[in-house]
């Protein structure tokens, strides 16, 4: 199946990167490599694109996708290690960086990843399929307390309490191996009258079992500070965020880089924390109403914005 992930707001994504034809630019999530295109068409020869990304049929299809650019360097890792991994290679300083946290088409419609509750399929969901953790593990090997925390903490899941203990119940019997095995567990945990609301039932579900299989929160924390540390004087670093706990955190620690003072705002500073940049969107980019028309998968999106002073 071909690698497809339509570039989520690619316009207001180039317009906000603020590209510079001889700049230095890292694309941390290359996916099929269609916001990197765009970054690519803009760059002379001086300019050159970074792109990384965990997932190894991501990193051939976009290897294929820009074989016509000579500018470019494409690495296989998780995008908390692009940092270093530049270092590495003498990089000592960026000036763009693109998040797009959304999971590709291409994961969700390949059965075989895992991803999505609409086909059976064997339980995956790993981004980085050299990761031993896989969702099939998680819901037969963690404990009913862990299971209701991640589905309430990562999924937002009013019924956790019950789908797992329904998944520690069914698992006693036999593992719970694919998909529709799981979920039929969680249909029978949610009262008819609200899964009619809402959409398909397993989603919370499928999305905090993603989120624990590939860290995908704490790797976003962990990633943030040291991407903006790498931005040269005037770069700016855009993430795109599929949902409130990603936004919550980015919003947070871009609001916490612009104004890192824990003095009380009545009084004079005197903790020496200095602003490391402003924020540029004060409220979240959202795509217009054609594209959400044209792709159903950006309506959760929102893009946020940062510039390094």
């Amino acid at each position: 199946m071909e690698f497809v992930h339509k570039s989520i707001m690619a316009d207001d994504v180039i317009e906000n990167l603020n590209i510079k034809p001889d700049g230095i630019y890292l694309d941390g999530t290359l996916g099929g490599g269609g916001h990197s295109s765009l970054i690519l068409e803009r760059l002379d020869n001086d300019g050159h694109l970074y792109g990384v990304d965990q997932d190894e049929d991501a990193i051939n299809a976009a290897s294929k996708r820009l074989e016509r650019f000579e500018n470019k360097t494409i690495i296989r890792s998780n995008y908390c290690n692009a940092v270093s991994e530049l270092k590495l290679i003498g990089v000592t300083g960026v000036d763009g960086i693109l998040l797009d946290l959304g999971v590709s088409s291409y994961q969700l419609d390949e059965p075989e990843r895992g991803f999505t509750y609409n086909t059976d399929a064997a339980l995956d969901m790993r981004m980085d399929r050299r990761k031993s953790l896989t969702a099939r593990e998680i819901v037969n090997s963690y404990s009913e307390s862990e299971l209701k925390r991640i589905l309430k903490e990562y999924g937002e899941e009013p019924f956790a309490a019950a789908i797992a203990k329904n998944i520690v119940a069914a698992r006693s019997e036999k593992p719970v191996e694919t998909t529709f095995e799981l979920n039929e567990i969680i249909k029978k945990s949610i009262p008819a009258k609200m899964r009619a609301k809402g959409g398909h039932p397993s989603k919370r579900t499928y999305q905090a079992i993603r989120i624990e299989c590939n860290g995908e929160l704490d790797v976003l924390k962990e990633s943030i500070d040291g991407m903006i540390d790498f931005l040269n004087p005037g770069g700016r670093f855009c993430i795109i965020t599929f949902h409130s706990l990603e936004d919550r955190i980015v919003k947070n620690m871009f609001k916490k880089a612009e104004d890192p003072c824990e003095c009380p705002k009545n009084l004079p500073c005197v903790c020496g924390k200095k602003s490391r940049g402003r924020v540029i969107s004060r409220k979240p980019i959202v795509p217009s109403e054609a594209e959400m028309e044209e792709n159903p998968r950006s309506k959760s999106s929102k893009l946020r914005v940062f510039e390094k002073v």
